[in-house]
């Protein structure tokens, strides 16, 4: 069991036989009376988030978490269909349970997936993955208007923006935490 006082962001907990995230976390010592622990959390199923206030003393139950090691095979619809390395066994997420990640996702890549009991929840990507432009505007040599970037459309879809020396088939790594260009793929 946890207790209040183990509380602090990023701790997993059940509450109400769901999944949550501590998203933030405030102590609070009023000037008379019992400490207070405020909280806000995040379901880790539904993304909702709740404000709750506990005194000390309270204990919850630690959630049971488990990430696995698994590859991304191919998507169906609004299904995204992964593969777990060591048992060959296949698990099928929901678009929202796989978020922000389905923009990075090819066939193929390599990533942890944490199920709360055999339940998929959530995808971790690693944190550079390289993909290839498949479009963008040619640079103009001798632009100097100013703008140091611009846009880019990779294979999965997902735009961001480039330095204007990028070109289309060009290989780029991104920052999967931010969604960034990070560099050009030599070779």
């Amino acid at each position: 069991m946890l207790s209040v006082a183990d509380l602090k962001k990023g701790t997993k907990l059940i509450l109400d036989g769901d999944p949550y995230v501590v998203t933030s976390f405030d102590f609070v010592k009023p000037g008379k009376g019992q400490a207070l622990y405020k909280c806000k959390m995040k379901n880790m199923i539904s993304g909702s988030t709740l404000d709750r206030t506990y005194r000390s003393g309270e204990s919850f139950e630690p959630a049971g978490m488990d990430e696995r090691d698994m590859e991304y095979l191919y998507k169906e619809g609004t299904h995204y269909t992964f593969m777990d390395q060591q048992s060959y066994e296949q698990v099928v997420m929901e678009e929202d349970a796989v978020g922000d990640a389905k923009n990075f996702l090819l066939e193929n890549t390599k990533v942890a997936v944490l199920l709360f009991g055999e339940k998929p929840i959530g995808v971790t990507l690693p944190n550079f993955i390289n993909l290839r432009v498949t479009q963008t505007d040619p640079w103009l040599k001798g632009d100097t208007s100013g703008s140091d970037s611009k846009p880019a459309t990779v294979e999965t879809g997902y735009v961001l923006r480039v330095p204007p020396f990028i070109e289309e088939n060009e290989l780029i790594v991104i920052d999967t935490r931010t969604g960034e260009y990070s560099t050009r793929v030599k070779g």
